[in-house]
């Protein structure tokens, strides 16, 4: 998701605009922005590194929309996600991403359950759950990342799902969710 802001006072809503992901931990975040800065440089860090379940719109009121992101998450389970070595979709898209080698049939049942509600899913692509590390980059900074990240094993515990919104500022988050639970203040 472009430009992921902070969370805080924002404007209304837009409902063209509703987006749901996975953060990382701090310590994994900072340790893939040192990566994807090395391959990219600085700007690249501005959009933290995520797994996205939603980057789409609201179909209908977007505070229905918001509910319906929090009666999935309250109704999900926490679950574990493994990291693993690259992958790509080039020459489709230039993208290099870390595998899911764990988690990825639950991200799918949120991505699937998500998308039940009053929202659309507005990319060119199938989802498949990934990590971008490196994106729209010149073509030796694609083949190192995807050389460098081979070896790249992590792993983390999903507790919760963001919910975010769409300004001019870029999507700033608006609500973190917990799985099995109710909004994290």
């Amino acid at each position: 998701m472009p430009g992921i802001g902070q969370s805080g006072a924002s404007p209304a809503p837009h409902s063209d605009s509703l987006g749901v992901i996975i953060s990382l931990p701090a310590a994994l975040t900072a340790e893939l922005n040192r990566w994807r800065e090395s391959f990219g440089g600085a700007a690249v860090t501005v959009v933290p590194p995520h797994v996205t379940l939603v980057s789409g719109r609201a179909t209908g009121p977007w505070i229905e929309a918001a509910e319906h992101v929090r009666k999935v998450a309250a109704a999900a389970a926490p679950f574990t996600i493994a990291l693993q070595g690259t992958g790509t979709f080039e020459p489709i898209s230039p993208v290099v991403y870390l595998n899911l080698v764990k988690g990825v049939p639950e991200c799918i049942d949120l991505h699937e359950k998500l998308l039940a509600g009053p929202m659309d899913h507005l990319l060119e692509f199938d989802f498949h759950p990934h990590l971008t590390v490196a994106h729209d980059l010149d073509t030796a900074a694609m083949a190192r990342a995807k050389a460098e990240m081979a070896g790249f094993v992590a792993e983390f515990e999903v507790n919760s799902i963001g919910l975010f919104d769409y300004s001019q500022d870029g999507w700033s988050l608006r609500e973190e969710l917990a799985l099995g639970g109710s909004a994290e203040q």
